[in-house]
């Protein structure tokens, strides 16, 4: 058998990106719409993307957690779950997301027209969006001032952080991501002075150079953020962007990250919202509030092209929704706690 082709999780940084996440309305026929988007999704960004060839116009979907078991047939991927929110120093929440377009392109109208297309095609299904803008600032900088991806790994170096292979064989091809929208208080932040935030940061803001491991603290964003694990460093690939509305007063940082499991990035942010040790946290999180928190798998476009084949032979219970599996006796069923189990997310693990 050949193997699955991935989606493209690792391609190269571009100067716009749209983040979309919907949820779903409860409707088997709903389900139908979605599992015919997968199998077209490909062909609608060939034919957004072949008005600019140059554009380097790219999607890749995710699926949450109980939206996978409303859609497919089971199994499951191995660590497909809610995303878990972190009580620490500071919250890391979990938020509603059923499905997540991350679109990227160098021009933000070819973004824009192929979310437009997504989104008709999707039509009644949705029950409610989020939407992001993301734009390139300078060099890479986030609107913190500093650069932001720096040690992200490149070629088959990001591959292998993010593409399932021995893992999950049914799911080989495919990934993990995690999304959390953070906002900044930029007027705090630019009162602490930049010795003291390249500290926190854990590199120079003007060059962009790390800071040496001996005055560096413990509690830099990119120590915690860094995950060894048995000698070897877990990497994932980050494809964080600014976004903001200044009348508004939002600025903000869109993170996104892949890996092959979740739990890298759940360690992350594990030591970045409780610390390592705990209340040894992410000093960034006293000015960058998360308000969004969402695990989505990733599968392989080979397994979109051949969604509207795989739906459910029944329809399926939302997870978090399901009775629990020691069945009770036929004469008493086990009550229903009525929770809609939408799909939600949380971190453990990462890298910067």
């Amino acid at each position: 058998m050949p193997s699955a082709v991935p989606q493209p999780v690792a391609a190269k940084l571009t100067r716009a990106a749209i983040f979309l996440t919907v949820t779903l309305k409860p409707d088997p026929d709903h389900d139908v719409t979605v599992r015919s988007l997968c199998g077209d999704l490909a062909a609608l960004v060939r034919a957004v993307g072949f008005r600019d060839l140059e554009g380097r116009l790219s999607c890749v979907m995710g699926i949450g957690s109980d939206a996978w078991d409303r859609l497919f047939i089971t199994p499951r991927p191995k660590e497909l779950h809610p995303f878990r929110e972190i009580h620490g120093v500071h919250h890391a929440v979990a938020t509603p997301g059923d499905l997540l377009f991350h679109i990227r392109a160098v021009p933000m109208d070819l973004c824009f027209e192929l979310a437009s297309q997504i989104v008709t095609r999707l039509g009644d299904a949705i029950a409610s969006a989020d939407e992001v803008h993301g734009f390139k600032y300078f060099d890479e900088r986030d609107l913190l001032g500093f650069v932001d991806g720096t040690e992200n790994p490149v070629d088959q170096a990001a591959l292998d952080a993010t593409v399932i292979g021995d893992e999950d064989p049914v799911f080989a091809g495919g990934s993990y991501v995690i999304v959390q929208k953070y906002l900044h208080d930029l007027a705090k932040w630019n009162e602490i002075p930049v010795e003291v935030q390249e500290k926190i940061v854990g590199r120079t803001k003007l060059s962009d150079i790390e800071l040496d491991d001996t005055v560096k603290p413990s509690y830099a964003h990119n120590a915690l953020t860094t995950i060894v694990e048995n000698g070897e460093e877990l990497d994932i690939v980050r494809d964080n962007m600014p976004f903001g509305h200044v009348s508004q007063g939002e600025f903000g940082t869109y993170f996104i990250g892949y890996a092959k499991s979740p739990r890298r990035i759940e360690l992350m942010l594990e030591n970045m919202f409780v610390g390592r040790p705990p209340g040894n946290y992410d000093r960034l999180l006293d000015v960058s509030r998360a308000v969004t928190g969402i695990l989505f798998f990733v599968p392989s476009a080979t397994f979109l092209e051949d969604a509207p084949n795989t739906a459910p032979a029944s329809p399926v219970e939302p997870a978090a929704a399901r009775a629990p599996e020691a069945a009770a006796p036929a004469s008493s069923p086990p009550p229903s706690d009525g929770s809609l189990g939408i799909g939600s997310l949380k971190g453990e693990a990462g890298h910067e």
